[in-house]
């Protein structure tokens, strides 16, 4: 399919005049692509790209309303990714993978990348032992330290560390849709494998219960009605937590925690675990019921 060059200035606003449902869901993909590696503008010339069809940079200048300049810099940049391609006729015309294809091909990019940065670990640590240290100050930090981590990779990489490390025990405080990201997320399966004391108070009903199934069943508590739901940590041996800065509706990469290995930030959110475990009761006793 190609844009015919007559009807180019019947779409000058093809996102204004799409339905407010469509434009809603054009939004939501070109924020969904953000994670993937585009940006607004890219993601908006490989939509354009993939639903009318190839077209020139001219034209998808003058559609989309960007820079002629800018045009050929994203279009060469999304070449780059390897998501559009473009033909030896004249004038050019570029042309848009299918969107399955795109992601695929996006995500073993990232895939490959790691894989190199990986590689360079190695090599990178060993030049870096090899200068001298320079610090003046070798006095130790006594009263802890913190990290705000946004976005679900951040957080991921700093529990998995967490868990993976933990030597005694790991507690965990959530509400039913806390607990429903982690079990989507994997993080569920790293306490599941953990070889450690797990202690976990949840408001998860019956019908979200079998997230638990198996070992992680008896190591469940429900919390009081009382308890707010909007309280949500991990605590891994009493010497380190992640608290999260709350609102469940954010979008993964909007989420908000702190870690921290400060004492009596630790020894604060202990006291608050132990009274809340105190007063719940298993869920396995209550489906024994």
């Amino acid at each position: 399919m190609t844009t015919d060059v007559s009807n180019v200035a019947s779409l000058d606003s093809i996102q204004d005049s799409m339905p407010y449902d469509h434009e809603m869901l054009f939004e939501k993909i070109k924020t969904e692509l953000s994670k993937f590696g585009l940006t607004p503008n890219q993601s908006k010339v490989f939509l354009y790209l993939e639903k009318y069809g190839s077209s020139t940079a001219t034209q998808i200048s003058k559609v989309l309303k960007v820079p002629r300049t800018e045009t050929y810099h994203l279009l060469t940049n999304l070449q780059n990714k390897g998501i559009v391609s473009a033909t030896f006729q004249h004038p050019i015309k570029f042309t848009a993978l299918p969107l399955d294809k795109a992601i695929g091909a996006l995500i073993n990019a990232e895939k490959e990348r790691v894989k190199n940065l990986e590689n360079q670990e190695k090599s990178l640590v060993e030049l870096w032992g090899a200068l001298p240290s320079f610090k003046v100050n070798k006095e130790e930090i006594k009263d802890g330290r913190f990290q705000m981590l946004q976005g679900i990779n951040q957080m991921s990489g700093k529990i998995k560390e967490m868990v993976t490390s933990a030597k005694d025990t790991i507690q965990v405080l959530a509400s039913e849709k806390d607990f429903m990201k982690f079990y989507h997320t994997g993080y569920l399966e790293w306490i599941r494998d953990s070889k450690v004391d797990v202690q976990l108070v949840s408001s998860s009903s019956d019908k979200t219960s079998y997230i638990f199934d198996g070992t992680l069943i008896d190591k469940v508590k429900r919390m009081p009605l009382k308890v707010k739901e909007d309280l949500c940590f991990i605590i891994k041996d009493d010497e380190q937590a992640i608290l999260f800065m709350k609102n469940t509706n954010e979008a993964s990469q909007n989420i908000l925690a702190m870690w921290t290995d400060s004492y009596s930030m630790v020894y604060t959110l202990k006291l608050l675990f132990t009274y809340v475990w105190s007063n719940s009761r298993y869920l396995n006793a209550e489906k024994n019921d």
